[in-house]
């Protein structure tokens, strides 16, 4: 049993960079059980179908596993992300 008590942190950043580098079971007795409830974001409703060369695909389905996601997924925030660059942000969600 460990008697390791979790440090108070003084940003999300400098608790990010405690927990890269410690176990969570050197702290196990410090931890506090929580309830957790799962609910599904709503599905999106539209599509929109996007032609591209082979070779294009298969990069950004590289990215997308990388970052596991799917293909759908890495495209929309690619596109969310450009339409930001844009500022066109108006009806993103």
């Amino acid at each position: 049993m460990s008697t390791k008590k979790i440090p108070q942190f003084k940003s999300i950043q400098e608790e990010a960079l405690f927990w890269d580098s410690h176990s969570l079971t050197d702290y196990w007795e410090d931890m506090e059980k929580v309830d957790v409830e799962f609910i599904p974001a709503e599905r999106k409703a539209e599509s929109v179908t996007i032609r591209l060369e082979p070779a294009l695909k298969r990069r950004l389905e590289q990215v997308a596993r990388r970052n596991r996601l799917s293909l759908s997924t890495i495209s929309r925030l690619w596109l969310i992300d450009r339409l930001k660059e844009q500022n066109i942000t108006q009806t993103i969600k």
